[in-house]
């Protein structure tokens, strides 16, 4: 399938190089964004969590991979970014901090529950880092998508207290999308709720694009 033919083409940029569930999840979470459009990654997220059966460890190990996807991405930008400056400076910057928050708030929840952090996976962007036009491109694909991606999976967590610690991150998530979306120009929104495929539909589209 030609990117020409996605519905978030920025999407199918970005490389996730890691063997753990959690990296596989999220790379077939971008995936299935980038095949039919951002409303598809809750379902799929829900459908494959429900799969692996792991419980609040991996679920939370998933949450933390995408962590760490965010925070590198953040990272890189303000390292590579030719020319990033005023508000997208400012906002990179305070991103890459949140992220990082929250990167170190999942661990220690991954380890109060018994369980053993999962590695950081490695990661290429492809070109988003040519412009501050390209980066704020995927920026807002992927903050939507992260919060997307945090509706998908909470359904899975059993515990109310890990429950609490997701939607508090959540929120600050959604407010990363609307901060985003204000420096290109757009809504906050695109709608008061996401439309979505079934999740055989959309788990049948990504296949041939996962790689674990």
């Amino acid at each position: 399938m030609s990117r020409e033919n996605l519905a978030a083409p920025e999407l199918a940029a970005i490389d996730v190089k890691g063997v753990t569930r959690q990296s596989f999840l999220v790379r077939g979470a971008l995936t299935a964004g980038a095949v039919y459009g951002l409303g598809t990654v809750g379902p799929f997220v829900r459908h494959a969590i429900a799969q692996e059966g792991g419980g609040d460890v991996e679920v939370v190990n998933f949450a933390l991979t995408l962590e760490y996807l965010e925070a590198a991405f953040y990272q890189q930008a303000l390292e590579r970014v030719s020319g990033l400056s005023g508000d997208a400076r400012t906002l990179a910057t305070t991103i890459r901090e949140n992220e990082n928050e929250h990167v170190k708030a999942l661990q220690g929840t991954v380890k109060a529950l018994g369980g053993k952090p999962v590695k950081a996976p490695g990661v290429d962007f492809g070109d988003a880092f040519a412009s501050q036009q390209s980066f704020l491109m995927l920026a807002q694909t992927f903050e939507d998508t992260g919060v997307s991606a945090y509706n998908g999976a909470a359904p899975a967590i059993k515990s109310k207290d890990v429950l609490g610690a997701a939607g508090s991150i959540v929120q600050v998530e959604a407010r990363h999308a609307a901060a985003i979306r204000a420096l290109n120009g757009e809504q906050p929104a695109e709608g008061a709720f996401d439309p979505a495929l079934g999740a055989q539909e959309v788990l049948k589209a990504v296949q041939p694009f996962v790689r674990n």
